[in-house]
């Protein structure tokens, strides 16, 4: 069932049940107020009848009862206590005298309903001057036509409401799913990859934010898609170079084109471009794997400064080769939940990177950047980052001048990601290259 058929049907649905429990409320109540009602205009006409009795000096005039009864549809029947007579009535007097019969027709406050086999009454008893008890009576019959003839006017406003009802949730539900109608054909270019087609949606509200949220999604598909693509372009690049280079030397040594020297020579470029290929190997099926296995991950707690100090004496080695000085500062206890090996990965992928293109210092910096954050920055003096790789620095393969297989930076930042962190690239205070780590 589409949303926008459940959206009124769901809206008409509550509105004929709290319409109808409102119905059928002032149904239930109607007769009470009305009966009051009654019995309040019956005193009131009682006044005057008692008025016109007491003024003709306590002689009933018959006529004029009659014609005021008339006049004022009322049934009304007097009654002595004292001889147990019914005195006047303008009833039938049989019914007179079995009503007096059967109910008392004392005075009371009360709202009272005298019933017979035949008929219903709303009573109102009046004690005259004569010590007579006025009794008048008005047929229930008149007040259930006027109840239902207000039901009946009921029923017609509810009808009319859940029409005009019906048609405002079909309107307001109208522009609620046009939004989500149009967002769906977006979506649908979205899944087959139409991401210069995307238009933006008129909407607001959660809406709105779930269009940007699909917006943000297929840039970023976009964004994955064509560096997957490049990646497989790249690494194949990369895998070819090193195998021709193989193949030509196997092929030469073969057919004898290479012999003494050359050929040892020969021998050492394959050996070299076999453990150049076994590397690069090794870090597209590290990549991989950190990209998509939950398990490669081992959490514990991990010291920062034994992290530091693990990377300082992997790092040494090198850095003295390149005759580079490594300096460090001496982190506060910093303790937070990682992969020990898997963030020295990282952070020797970035130093080692840092002492190949260092003039003569590399540095390593750690303080705290929030209560819940640490900054780790690792600064050279060399050269500094090209601009025009800077936007692409941690994509696979991106390479500047000394670089190796151009999947260390990309390793790292998948890493440091995967550790909810966040890792940048920028311009030293040493004149180099800069890149922070924040965990």
């Amino acid at each position: 069932m589409r949303l926008k058929t459940q959206i009124n049907i769901a809206f008409t649905t509550l509105l004929i049940i709290v319409m109808g429990f409102t119905a059928i409320t002032l149904y239930s109540q109607l007769k009470g107020l009305l009966v009051t009602n009654e019995t309040r205009q019956l005193e009131e006409s009682g006044q005057i009848l008692i008025t016109s009795i007491n003024g003709a000096n306590g002689e009933i005039l018959v006529s004029t009862l009659d014609t005021m009864l008339d006049n004022l549809d009322l049934k009304m029947f007097l009654y002595n206590e004292e001889d147990d007579e019914v005195t006047y009535t303008n009833l039938v007097r049989s019914d007179a005298e079995r009503l007096a019969e059967r109910h008392d027709t004392a005075p009371t406050q009360k709202n009272t309903i005298w019933q017979d086999s035949r008929n219903s009454y709303v009573v109102k008893s009046i004690k005259t001057d004569n010590d007579q008890n006025m009794v008048i009576l008005r047929p229930i019959r008149e007040l259930e036509e006027v109840q239902e003839s207000f039901f009946q006017r009921i029923f017609l406003v509810f009808l009319i409401g859940v029409m005009i009802a019906i048609l405002i949730s079909t309107y307001l539900t109208q522009r609620l799913v046009r939004p989500l109608t149009e967002l769906k054909y977006q979506l649908k270019k979205i899944q087959r990859r139409e991401f210069d087609n995307i238009k933006s949606v008129k909407a607001s509200g959660e809406i709105k934010e779930v269009e940007q949220s699909a917006i943000e999604m297929a840039r970023e598909l976009n964004r994955y898609i064509t560096s997957q693509r490049q990646f497989f372009q790249n690494a194949s690049h990369e895998l070819k170079t090193p195998l021709m280079t193989i193949q030509g030397y196997a092929e030469g040594i073969k057919d004898g084109v290479f012999t003494g020297k050359d050929q040892e020579h020969g021998l050492e470029v394959v050996v070299s471009e076999i453990n150049r290929l076994k590397q690069l190997i090794n870090e597209m099926i590290l990549l991989a794997k950190l990209d998509s296995e939950e398990g490669i991950y081992k959490e514990g707690q991990i010291e920062i400064k034994e992290l530091v100090d693990l990377t300082i004496d992997r790092a040494l080695p090198l850095a003295s080769d390149k005759d580079i000085k490594l300096t460090y500062n001496k982190p506060a206890e910093i303790v937070i939940n990682g992969d020990k090996e898997k963030l020295l990965r990282a952070m020797m992928n970035i130093t080692s990177n840092a002492i190949r293109h260092a003039k003569s210092r590399v540095h390593i910096s750690v303080q705290p950047s929030s209560i819940r954050q640490v900054e780790i920055t690792i600064s050279d003096d060399g050269p500094g980052i090209a601009e025009e790789l800077m936007p692409n620095m941690f994509q696979r393969f991106v390479k500047g001048e000394g670089g190796e297989t151009g999947l260390g930076l990309a390793i790292s930042r998948a890493i440091i990601e995967r550790h909810n962190g966040i890792i940048r690239a920028g311009k030293s205070d040493l004149g180099g290259a800069s890149f922070t780590i924040i965990l």
